[in-house]
């Protein structure tokens, strides 16, 4: 007797048990309600043709389950290899599910159709997963294998959506207008296993799924292994470094070619950076401009302290390539008022736009007693890889700081809670860089997350000691790993 048999006895006998002790003189029997819940998917019965069936000729599949079944975007979530140029068709009608073969089927070739989690019951929607169908036009089954990782080169993390690829041409183009051989998904810890390949050789990529399985989009992720895949030698797992090109914004232009204003524009827009109107003593100050600048003339920008307007000097102005953030480069005072007194037409954008009248900004630098000093020790750091610490909230990068040594000291540090990630800086240019697929081949520069978090709190000094290579933290409901300052001192 199955669970499902079980349980349909069991309802039955309760019902049975309640009449006999409630009597003929009840006016109403009430089945019994609630019982054990069905969390058990779909079993599968029957398949025809069976499952690894050699010398196989037909184009439709028929597969019969102990109970009705339901189809979740079975079209996109089937996966059948080697990919044929039309999906197949996927239907279902009560316990049977019928795929129909579009394409014809090459001879001496291994197939295996895989549902992912299409496959689920209709009343509690219980998932079969992963199932996978495998037949072979031949007289064998090819039997090889390949698994690996993929990483996010530029976080060290994983993403679940991307889509490992293994082609046959060895041509760079192939990922632009070609369909793979073989596809296979990633799983929640960014692994992915090909089963059931022939001997040959192989090209690996990995792409964003977007449905066509080729890399049209720069800016969508990618990563391409280093040297092809001879199956049948190739020895152990393959790690590969996913990364995407900077997006690019283009402005909406008019007929002219110039940037075409939104309706109601009639002055200079820009903002600025200040938390709490509070300026940072180790940052810069920066005005950032909706619309790029034309003309910057920091003549018309007057810099002054205190309430005594008393002009200063040793600062610089620059405009970024972009021409929409002015930075000011001063060394700053702490607890000290400034003013920046802005001419009307100090700044004029590429719409012509100024100011509408002369602006004055007010704003206070920060007290050193309002930082907190960080001291690092560094364990398993590999100084011969350019090592930068770099320091996160909530994901957003708050500092980048080249390693020299095993040791970090930082006097002033804005208090808070970071992550830490480590880059290996291969051109030492102090930033991490992406890939090159098209033309000259170059690997992402790696990002590796550490797995600790530093608390830094305001006027105390923080110290700690970091292991670079530490497992991850504790699941859910362990206990917390302890955190920095697991010493300090005012």
């Amino acid at each position: 007797m199955n669970y499902r048999s079980f349980l349909s006895a069991t309802a039955l006998l309760l019902v049975l048990i309640t009449g006999t002790i409630t009597g003929p003189g009840c006016a109403n029997i009430v089945p019994p309600q609630g019982g054990l819940k069905d969390t058990l998917p779909p079993v599968l019965r029957r398949v025809t043709p069976a499952d690894s069936t050699l010398k196989f000729n037909r184009d439709r599949i028929d597969f019969v389950f102990d109970e009705y079944i339901d189809l979740d975007n079975a079209q996109q979530n089937l996966i059948m290899s080697p990919m044929p140029s039309s999906q197949p068709n996927v239907t279902r009608k009560l316990n049977t599910m019928s795929v129909r073969l579009r394409d014809t089927l090459e001879p001496n070739t291994t197939y295996s159709i895989n549902f992912g989690n299409s496959i689920k019951d209709v009343n509690e929607g219980n998932i079969m997963k992963n199932y996978t169908y495998v037949f072979s036009t031949g007289t064998y089954f090819d039997s090889l294998q390949l698994s690996g990782k993929v990483i996010l080169a530029e976080t060290g993390t994983i993403d679940t959506t991307l889509t490992v690829m293994l082609h046959r041409n060895a041509e760079d183009s192939a990922v632009f207008h070609q369909k793979p051989r073989y596809i296979a998904r990633v799983d929640n810890t960014g692994s992915f296993r090909f089963k059931n390949l022939p001997p040959g050789v192989f090209y690996l990529y990995a792409i964003k799924s977007e449905g066509s399985y080729t890399y049209t989009n720069p800016e969508s992720l990618f990563a391409f292994a280093d040297s092809s895949i001879i199956m049948g030698r190739h020895d152990g797992p393959v790690t590969l470094y996913a990364y995407s090109l900077p997006k690019t914004e283009a402005p909406k232009t008019g007929s002219s070619g110039n940037v075409k204003p939104k309706p109601g524009d009639k002055r200079l827009k820009m903002s600025n950076k200040l938390q709490e109107g509070k300026q940072d003593l180790l940052s810069d100050f920066s005005l950032v401009f909706e619309t790029p600048l034309r003309d910057f003339d920091t003549t018309k920008v007057h810099f002054t302290s205190d309430s005594t307007f008393t002009q200063l000097s040793g600062f610089s102005w620059s405009l970024d390539s972009t021409r929409k953030i002015a930075t000011l480069r001063y060394p700053w005072k702490e607890n000290t008022a400034y003013n920046l007194a802005l001419e009307k037409d100090f700044a004029t954008d590429t719409l012509g736009q100024q100011l509408l009248k002369g602006d004055t900004l007010e704003f206070a630098s920060r007290k050193i007693a309002d930082y907190g000093k960080l001291s690092l020790r560094f364990k398993n750091l590999d100084l011969s890889k350019n090592p930068v610490l770099l320091f996160f909230v909530n994901n957003e990068l708050k500092g980048s700081y080249p390693l020299a040594s095993v040791n970090f000291t930082q006097n002033l540090f804005m208090p808070g809670e970071y992550t830490m990630r480590i880059l290996e800086d291969r051109n030492k240019n102090g930033k991490w860089d992406p890939g090159s697929f098209f033309g000259k081949r170059l690997q992402p520069e790696l990002v590796k997350p550490i797995e600790r978090k530093i608390v830094v709190k305001a006027n105390w000094e923080n110290e700690a000691e970091v292991d670079v290579l530490a497992p991850p933290a504790p699941a859910a409901g362990a206990p917390p790993r302890t955190g920095v300052p697991p010493r300090g001192r005012r």
